[in-house]
């Protein structure tokens, strides 16, 4: 990835109807990047892209583009492409001439076109396919004649706005490999839209995550899973136990009624914090060597792991093990300093982490009579 800033968004913000949804956003966009914007629906993630596309105009800030202010600039004047959930490819045409269509558009030569399109054809794993009617594609051949005709026209960034969202799991996960190959093989830099939190992880050099108009943090995927900034990343990116805790000092944190040695410092003195415990990261040791002791509520079998919820002095922990235990168990677990992650409070804290309420949704959710709530 190249440090050198593409784009610049400079305290964007946006409402429709009276409400806001975005918020003075900042962010940094590099050349060769691949960033992806994560967060739930609503959050202002398409919002950002479009503002990015030229399809909407912010209210306040500016759009900076290889250092010029773009924000009057129209869409077709912008040196981006996007490519939606929705392929939009011309059904009359075959997959060449979809491919072929920016080129034919710009009075390309016959030549050309010919050279490019079969360069992309052979970036997409479509050689054979010139002929082929649109219509008789797969989900997965459509979505990549969608990316080539995007790609013909040699845009410095793509943006991709859920594209994978219609594909089956195995298509999509198949997908992530390919877009990722692409992206690496031609430097184009990509911003890419998701609410799937797995995608935006496999996928990225930098993650951005969104909620209520507003970043709530960026950074590589291994720092947004590792050192979640508030409890809404460290809930939204993978499950996670997040408990009311007390900094003591430096290194020592206290929570679930004990003290524990951390590698977090800088907090100040009994500060109150959000302690975040990743399932995986949790040991379950023979009670008499435990941290903490609790009774198992509720067994899931997942395939190569068991997803246990305990219930450790009145919050309900979720623990992946590869040992199996059945409800009423009474278990003890460890954690390591290492995997004790401390958060300053923010206004998040206390709505995510403790999975009591966890087997209550699922009934509550599969409720035929039960009330919809977004």
């Amino acid at each position: 990835m190249n440090n050198e800033k593409l784009i610049e968004l400079r305290s964007i913000s946006k409402s429709y109807d009276g409400e806001q949804v975005l918020r003075s956003i900042n962010l940094d966009i590099h050349r060769k990047e691949f960033i992806t914007l994560l967060g739930p629906s609503g959050c202002g993630k398409t919002t950002t892209l479009r503002i990015i596309a030229g399809f909407v105009t912010p209210d306040e800030g500016d759009v900076i583009f290889d250092g010029k202010r773009i924000n009057d600039l129209p869409p077709h004047r912008r040196n981006v492409n996007t490519v939606f959930q929705r392929y939009a490819l011309f059904p009359h045409l075959n997959v060449y001439e979809n491919i072929a269509f920016g080129l034919r558009l710009s009075k390309t030569p016959d030549e050309e076109i010919k050279t490019r399109v079969t360069e992309m054809l052979t970036l997409v794993n479509l050689r054979g396919f010139e002929k082929r009617d649109v219509s008789s594609l797969s989900g997965g051949q459509q979505q990549r004649v969608a990316i080539a005709r995007a790609l013909i026209n040699r845009p410095e960034v793509l943006l991709l706005d859920e594209p994978l969202g219609a594909l089956d799991l195995k298509l999509r996960k198949d997908m992530q490999v390919e877009l990722r190959r692409m992206q690496q093989q031609t430097g184009i830099t990509f911003i890419y839209v998701t609410h799937d939190q797995e995608e935006a992880l496999s996928m990225s050099d930098t993650v951005v995550v969104m909620a209520n108009g507003e970043i709530q943090q960026i950074g590589t995927p291994e720092k947004i899973y590792n050192e979640p900034e508030n409890a809404f990343v460290a809930d939204f990116i993978g499950e996670s136990n997040i408990l009311n805790g007390t900094m003591i000092k430096d290194y020592t944190v206290s929570f679930a009624g004990q003290t524990f040695t951390c590698e977090d410092a800088g907090f100040e003195p009994n500060e109150p914090v959000d302690v975040v415990v990743r399932p995986e990261d949790i040991d379950i040791v023979p009670v008499d060597k435990a941290m903490l002791t609790g009774e198992v509520t509720a067994v899931t079998f997942k395939g190569d792991y068991y997803e246990i919820i305990a219930d450790i002095d009145n919050f309900k922990w979720m623990i992946e093990t590869t040992d199996a235990f059945r409800a009423g168990d009474t278990i003890g677990i460890s954690i390591d300093p290492y995997e004790i992650q401390v958060m300053k409070k923010s206004e998040f804290s206390g709505m995510f982490g403790d999975y009591s309420t966890f087997s209550d949704e699922m009934d509550h959710l599969s409720d035929p009579d039960g009330e919809a709530s977004e």
